[in-house]
């Protein structure tokens, strides 16, 4: 297909992703509230922000490199994920209105096959990112394993079964002569899947510990999006549990794009310090404020409600005297752990400057810049000009190669 029907079709399926988006939004203002026992749906904002953010991505990607698998992937997902959201709240909108029903029944097994090609979307995408193609031939085989898992679990589908997020609802399409034949199948496609998202995982292990250059930096973005994510879900954060659950999915959809259409690509080292300093800086001044209130709370009060304010007072002027001298200290730790380039480079300036206020011999001062010059920028080639005094002849200025 040329470039420009690409992008036509990309947009065309990311308008019809918003199409959906917006009828599931609608469906459950009809039903106010999901219906009682639809555990699932009561994360209906969780799916319609993440779904959105899939979309996007996807578009933004598909219209600016059509060729690359991993934009359709991301733009996919959202599609089919809509296509979840919308047969969800239509079983449950149905369901609260005229209790079970076929229609009901019908709405709430294509919500669960679209659930299964959603999430297949997701993890052929972590097999393919950020080159469009598995870490090697071999990886191939995963790809067609989450393929064959989809299509396993698809035919499974046609087991007998009630839907736990729809009470009283049965599987319309349950073929009971085959029960047993079909939980095996849904079985095999099951394993399948779990063999799939752990190979996925480990290709992005394996392609972060051999990448190099532009790739590295791409996977750098994915990475640390990942561990912000993870790190939000664990770490105790007064973060609403909406945005819990949905800053991972948004944050690796939005980075996936920056790694793909390579915008501010090694901007990512300067975040991930920033990151380190002052996630640590935080952590460091918070149990330290903690403990002067707490030990202070204790010699000169109670701890709560009846602990002087003078101390807490005291506590937080404490803590913004340290603030800056220990968040230098943290980045210098942080710089000589993880950025030894550049920890290296300001440890040998800072030499160099110390030894400048002694030395007055013009051509030892001027080889050892030359020296600096190299060790700290590592450029091609090294060239020193010195401005002649205005008695001096252009042509008799000294100028030092290195």
């Amino acid at each position: 297909m040329r470039t420009r029907s690409t992008r036509w079709l990309a947009w065309l399926l990311y308008i019809g992703a918003l199409a959906l988006v917006a009828l599931a939004a609608g469906l459950w203002l009809m039903v106010h509230r999901p219906i009682a026992g639809a555990a699932g749906y009561g994360y209906w904002r969780e799916g319609m922000v993440t779904t959105l953010a899939f979309a996007t991505v996807g578009a933004l990607i598909t219209t600016r490199r059509p060729e690359h698998p991993v934009g359709w992937l991301f733009l996919g997902a959202g599609l089919v994920g809509a296509a979840q959201l919308v047969t969800g709240e239509l079983a449950a909108a149905f369901l609260a209105a005229s209790g079970p029903s076929a229609g009901v029944a019908v709405a709430a097994w294509a919500s669960s096959q679209f659930q299964m090609a959603s999430v297949g979307l997701l993890v052929g995408m972590l097999l393919l990112f950020p080159t469009g193609r598995p870490p090697s031939r071999r990886w191939w085989v995963l790809v067609w394993a989450v393929a064959a898992s989809v299509v396993l679990t698809w035919v499974g589908g046609f087991a007998p079964a009630r839907y736990e997020d729809f009470p009283g609802v049965e599987n319309p399409f349950g073929i009971a002569g085959l029960a047993t034949v079909l939980k095996g199948v849904a079985n095999v496609g099951g394993l399948l899947f779990v063999v799939g998202v752990l190979g996925a995982l480990a290709s992005v292990f394996v392609r972060f510990t051999r990448a190099r250059g532009l790739e590295r930096q791409q996977l750098k973005w994915f990475v640390y999006a990942a561990g912000l994510g993870f790190a939000v879900l664990v770490l105790p954060t007064p973060i609403p549990g909406f945005l819990e659950w949905t800053l991972a999915p948004v944050g690796l959809s939005a980075a996936a794009a920056v790694a793909i259409l390579r915008y501010r690509l090694y901007d990512i080292d300067r975040i991930i310090n920033r990151t380190l300093v002052y996630g640590v800086l935080t952590a460091v001044l918070g149990l330290s404020y903690a403990g002067t209130v707490l030990v202070l709370g204790q010699l000169f009060g109670d701890v709560g409600e009846r602990t002087p304010s003078w101390v807490v007072a005291g506590a937080t002027l404490a803590m913004a005297a340290v603030f800056r001298p220990a968040r230098r200290r943290i980045q210098a730790v942080v710089d000589r752990r993880f950025n030894r380039r550049k920890y290296n480079a300001a440890t040998t300036i800072e030499a160099f400057s110390a030894r400048l206020r002694d030395q007055v011999d013009l051509d030892t001062l001027t080889t050892e810049l030359l020296v600096v010059t190299d060790k700290t920028m590592q450029p091609t080639t090294v060239s020193l000009w010195l401005r002649p005094p205005d008695k001096v002849s252009k042509a008799h200025a000294p100028h030092w190669d290195y």
